[in-house]
């Protein structure tokens, strides 16, 4: 149905100037030639892909397409030609196998709280007393000194955080860390203002628009689509992320992790800028419990906000920014809590109970639900 190699007469063309030497001008044409050759089956190859993909979309449910593309992908996975001429073929379709967020994921984050419990001094009711320490350095003796964790430089102290940063082996980026306290609402509230995308709209003037696109009931995890302006004279930038939270009543504590994905149902937009790295994690520590003032919590973050100024003046952006978006966050937490705003549980509600705007996918037979997780995130740009 579809041509496998150039014509006869094409053949023998390019066998005569390769024979001919295939320099100069004669050689730029061959490339040119070769290359739109390429493209052509390329082209054929992706409107096959879009027959097919077509095909199954009559033949089987969304939920059936799912099981069957996660298998393929699984088996494929590792093999980048046949991966990336199935991914072609899945035009449309998000593959969860692959992106939602992990158990592991959750648990490294609690794990680097607990550590920085152990080895710091507790937190006060008045504020902060010391910072973390640095992470300890890896004792390989054959490790490259460029593979190993840079040291947290402190940026700034107030009464209730302070604010590391460490540079990113291999970018010109930094991570960035915050240990903080507050005392005067409950974690429970602090950490439902951030999950209600609702409420965001309202207490934050920056959002242009925050929607979830879709969600995963395997998980609990889900997709949003974040977009924000930036400082002028820069283009608003856009978000696409996936985020899930998880919520351990018996050992007290909530974590928030989310980073960046690609969607179909999201393309990039020539109004704004897509930021395609991005990392967060948040674990929130009650002093006492979910429905007590006061708490600790921990935040690391991380994004390429895709600029083109200098590696200081991002660095300032953020570290200015980033305190005045927490203060905003609180601040939406107190007239939550004072003025009895309509705040969505995520503590109590399951993922499905969330709201019916975007997308749900069933699970597989083949999986199991993996407790009770959630979506969440704390976001800052």
């Amino acid at each position: 149905m579809f041509p496998r190699r150039p014509p006869a007469s094409l053949t023998a063309w390019l066998a005569g100037a390769v024979a001919a030497g295939g320099a100069g001008a004669r050689g730029g044409g061959l490339l040119a030639l070769l290359a739109n050759q390429c493209s052509f089956v390329t082209g054929l190859r992706v409107r096959r892909a879009q027959q097919i993909a077509l095909l199954y979309g009559r033949l089987y449910s969304e939920s059936s397409r799912r099981v069957l593309l996660g298998r393929l992908w699984r088996r494929l996975r590792g093999r980048p030609g046949h991966a990336t001429a199935l991914m072609a073929a899945l035009a449309g379709v998000f593959v969860w196998d692959e992106e939602r967020i992990q158990e592991e994921e959750l648990q490294r984050s609690i794990d680097e709280m607990k550590r920085l419990e152990e080895v710091s001094y507790m937190f006060q009711s008045s504020g902060v007393r010391r910072h973390p320490p640095e992470p300890k350095p890896k004792t390989e003796g054959n490790e490259d000194l460029g593979d190993r964790e840079q040291p947290w430089e402190m940026v700034m102290e107030k009464k209730h955080f302070k604010l590391w940063r460490r540079p990113i082996v291999g970018t010109h980026l930094y991570q960035y860390r915050v240990f903080g306290t507050y005392t005067d609402v409950t974690p429970r509230q602090f950490f439902n203002v951030q999950l209600d995308t609702e409420y965001r709209k309202k207490w934050d003037a920056l959002v242009i628009k925050l929607e979830v696109i879709e969600r995963d009931v395997v998980s609990g995890s889900e997709v949003l689509h974040w977009v924000t302006h930036f400082p002028y004279p820069m283009y608003s930038r856009d978000y696409v992320y996936v985020r899930r939270y998880s919520v351990d009543q018996e050992n007290n504590v909530m974590v928030l992790v989310s980073r960046a994905v690609e969607h179909p149902s999201v393309p990039e937009s020539p109004e704004f800028v897509r930021v395609r790295s991005y990392e967060s994690q948040m674990v929130i520590r009650p002093h006492k419990s979910f429905d007590e003032n006061g708490f600790d919590y921990l935040l690391t973050y991380s994004d390429n906000p895709q600029t083109v100024f200098p590696r200081y003046c991002v660095s300032w952006m953020v570290s200015s920014g980033m305190p005045d978006f927490l203060e905003k966050l609180h601040m939406a937490t107190l007239k939550a809590k004072n003025m009895e705003i309509k705040v969505k549980d995520y503590i109590s509600a399951k993922p499905l109970d969330m709201g019916s705007e975007a997308k749900t996918t069933s699970p597989s037979s083949e999986r199991k639900n993996e407790g009770s997780c959630g979506p969440a995130r704390i976001e800052y740009a």
